[in-house]
């Protein structure tokens, strides 16, 4: 089968690799379509610390937003599997160790990130091997485009559970990527007051069409007080700015990551009773997610800036973007 290989920093090419095989407890699955995220990003430009701590290697074979359709299942899965639509969890947990036993399998120490660490190649192929007990199942509301959404998704939705923003209150969210926009959606499917922090003015005009008027860039943030802050960014300095603007007593959540280390005074998150919650994939979130789509109560399809074939990849992840106002880029595995 045909498979995006990540041979080296910079480097990926399609190649033929030997078709997947369902072994004890896992699927084969048909991938229909696949999403390409900021991580695949790091892990294509070598900047990706896994590298670093030997979680990952080259070659990788990268893909973690997905769906698709069983067809084969391996010892121990129930056959009722075959046939079904379906998108995983990213985090494989060992299923032994006190977190995995306490529900947590998205910390444990020594867990597979799809696509991402080394032990599971990813979706970024036209099958995929993987296991059952991470299969969530998709509903026929639920189409490709939106199948590949549900793990941006879950880290989204998970996000928004965490600000403890109830509806009518407002929330600021820092950020007008995928996961920035993703969040906002969330919010304002629960009723709350949403406002976006953008980089510039072009930045806000996809949030403007969606409808949130009030997107700003942080010259133009009006002086409010926010109930709860997302910071969705890559910015250094931006965990600093959410601490800055929250309302004392209230949560901020962080998700995005940059690449020198962000620093925020503990003096003022002590001093204004902050409580400050870290975001790591989307499992507990998948769920929800999958629900929101199929209800229609949250429609993120605009986000998609085009759909690609494999052979495209390269280039995109090279900065070629195709002409699109969304911030995601999708993979059809079956062209080319």
């Amino acid at each position: 089968m045909r498979a995006l290989v990540f041979t080296g920093p910079g480097k990926a090419s399609v190649q033929d690799v030997p078709p997947p095989q369902a072994g004890q407890g896992q699927v084969v699955v048909d991938v229909e379509r696949a999403g390409i995220c900021g991580t695949d990003l790091e892990l294509f430009s070598g900047e990706m610390s896994y590298y670093g701590t030997g979680q990952s290697s080259h070659p990788l074979r990268p893909g973690h937003e997905w769906c698709g359709t069983v067809s084969a299942v391996g010892d121990g899965v129930d056959e009722g599997w075959l046939g079904a639509r379906v998108t995983g969890d990213t985090m494989v947990g060992c299923g032994e160790c006190r977190r995995c036993r306490a529900g947590r399998h998205w910390v444990c120490a020594t867990r597979h990130e799809l696509g991402i660490t080394d032990g599971l190649p990813g979706a970024l192929a036209t099958r995929l091997a993987f296991p059952a007990a991470y299969l969530h199942r998709l509903p026929s509301s639920v189409d490709a485009t939106l199948g590949a959404l549900v793990e941006p998704g879950g880290n989204a939705l998970r996000c928004v559970q965490a600000s403890r923003v109830e509806p009518g209150e407002r929330l600021l969210v820092l950020g007008t990527g995928t996961i920035g926009l993703l969040v906002a959606l969330f919010a304002r499917a629960r009723g709350v007051l949403v406002h976006l922090i953008g980089r510039s003015e072009s930045d806000l005009e996809l949030a403007r069409q969606l409808g949130f008027a009030d997107a700003w860039t942080r010259s133009t943030l009006p002086d409010l007080p926010w109930d709860g802050i997302v910071d969705a960014t890559t910015g250094e300095q931006m965990p600093a700015l959410a601490l800055d603007l929250i309302e004392p007593g209230r949560r901020i959540v962080y998700i995005g990551l940059s690449v020198p280390p962000s620093l925020i005074d503990t003096r003022a998150l002590v001093l204004k009773d902050v409580t400050a919650v870290g975001i790591l994939g989307a499992s507990a979130g998948l769920a929800g997610a999958i629900e929101a789509y199929a209800d229609g109560s949250v429609d993120p399809r605009p986000l998609i800036a085009a759909t690609v074939g494999l052979d495209q990849i390269a280039d995109v992840l090279a900065g070629h973007r195709p002409p699109g106002t969304g911030p995601k880029i999708h993979v059809d595995p079956s062209e080319g």
